[in-house]
């Protein structure tokens, strides 16, 4: 049975291969917004009355395969359910991969957001297959719309495979050490710089909730560091939750939560796409990305309830729960990120399942309180259909962390403002970053939807990777 991941060049391949040159020949794919759409009274008569008998029209995603004037394939419909399609559902054709049959495609409809386009359609192409013995998948191509750059389609496609790939990487072949692997294939790709600290080295180089979250699993925690780009240029820095697999610890998760656990590496994941195109994009920037690596595990040297935890900046902190262990490791890391004094510092997790409760598994809470970062990075998210919500960080609700016998509490009892809750609780390792903000992402799509099947998916890594190159002046 094949159990090999995708390597960067394997993708590439792979994502080339359904990207056809202008002007090769192909069958054409309308798109059309309502049964009363000037684009559908344009087909042939035959067409039209085709479509009628098929009661089609125009429901956002839906497709419909026109006949031929012999037989086979004519063309196809796309229904877009009104002329404004890429503010609703930005990644739409990514509903046609799945739904054609094999052969080569184009878009024969004036696009308003070409590239956009034509990354839903390799989105929507995405298949897990890592461990299917056989893949027995079809190949639809698409020509490259005019407008739609190949070179920066192609980088977007392959940073969402990879942050894909990852996440849906069950625990048994992703832990700590398989994460490093895989970003030690990226830094040696791009020339980049990486230092790894690992097991007893987190308590010697002081990074003890780290180690105290992992120590329980016999496969090594770690903080894995990398470094890129020119150091004089802006400094930006990402931390990304890498907690390879979540039994909850001690205070241990029932079975339908923990399911899902492999994902809650997302945060890594997300961190590691963005990672890809600023390199493949050559932006300006010294860019550093932390993970800090992990399993949640049971064993006798667990970290327990009622512990107190001293941080890295000196902080101690009372455990309320083991199974809020993401914040713990990510507090270490943004310390040590917060010493360089970051231009920017983002972190990304996979946080809290009181996120989703407020706002759904599309829609990821964004904490700042830079009021213009918040706008920008908020557009960004619209522009690139990879959207955000902007949540507060709620001043009164930080009494809730209040500890008797230590300096803060890492959860507050009950089970309001959970998102919020945890959001201030990294806030307080912030001290000297110019600007900060807290993504608390999914990392997961529960039910297939157009550019996004079922699975894992690097949410974030796009809007951050559109702000930082408006930024820049580079887009």
């Amino acid at each position: 049975m094949p159990n090999k991941p995708m390597t960067l060049e394997t993708t590439r391949r792979f994502l080339e291969d359904l990207l056809l040159p202008a002007g090769a020949e192909a069958l054409p794919i309308h798109l059309i917004a309502s049964a009363d759409d000037a684009a559908l009274q344009a087909l042939s008569e035959a067409e039209r009355a085709w479509v009628e008998a098929q009661d089609w029209s125009g429901k956002q995603g839906s497709v419909l395969l026109l006949p031929g004037k012999e037989e086979g394939l004519g063309g196809v419909l796309l229904g877009t359910g009104s002329k404004d399609w890429p503010a609703q559902v930005p990644l739409l054709t990514g509903a046609l991969p799945s739904a054609l049959p094999a052969g080569d495609y184009r878009l024969a409809s004036p696009l308003a957001d070409p590239e956009l386009a034509t990354l839903g359609f390799l989105a929507g192409s995405y298949r897990f297959t890592r461990y299917k013995s056989a893949d027995g998948g079809k190949t639809t191509r698409l020509v490259l719309p005019d407008g739609a750059s190949k070179e920066q389609v192609l980088a977007l496609a392959g940073a969402l495979y990879v942050g894909r790939d990852l996440i849906n990487t069950p625990a048994n072949d992703l832990g700590p050490a398989e994460l490093e692997t895989a970003v030690r294939e990226l830094a040696t790709a791009f020339d980049a710089s990486i230092k790894v600290t690992e097991g007893s080295g987190l308590l010697s180089d002081n990074f003890p909730m780290i180690h105290a979250v992992g120590r329980a699993s016999d496969r090594a925690p770690r903080l894995i560091d990398l470094r890129w780009g020119a150091e004089h240029a802006p400094k930006v820095t990402i931390v990304g939750k890498g907690i390879c697999f979540d039994t909850g610890g001690l205070d241990i998760k029932p079975g339908s939560a923990m399911a899902l656990m492999k994902k809650d590496m997302g945060g890594a994941a997300a961190a590691l796409a963005f990672l890809l195109l600023v390199m493949r994009a050559k932006l300006p920037v010294r860019l550093r990305v932390l993970i800090p690596a992990a399993e949640n595990s049971i064993a006798g040297n667990a970290f327990r309830p009622g512990d107190v935890l001293t941080s890295r900046n000196g902080m101690t902190v009372e455990i309320g729960n083991t199974d809020a262990e993401g914040r713990l490791v990510l507090a270490d890391a943004i310390s040590l990120a917060d010493e360089e004094a970051p231009d920017y510092l983002f972190t990304i997790a996979t946080l809290t399942g009181a996120a989703r409760v407020a706002l759904g598994p599309d829609l990821p809470p964004l904490y700042t309180d830079d009021e213009e970062l918040a706008e920008r990075l908020l557009a960004s998210g619209r522009t690139v259909g990879d959207p955000l919500w902007r949540m507060p960080f709620w001043p009164p609700y930080d009494k809730l962390l209040k500890s008797s016998i230590a300096d803060v509490n890492h959860i507050a009892e009950g089970s309001f403002a959970g998102s919020i809750i945890a959001a201030l609780f990294l806030k307080r390792f912030v001290r000297n970053a110019k600007r900060f903000a807290h993504l608390d992402i999914f990392g997961w799509v529960p039910r297939e939807q157009p550019g996004r099947p079922q699975g894992g998916e690097p949410q974030a890594a796009r809007a951050l990777f559109d702000f930082f190159r408006r930024e820049l002046g580079t887009s």
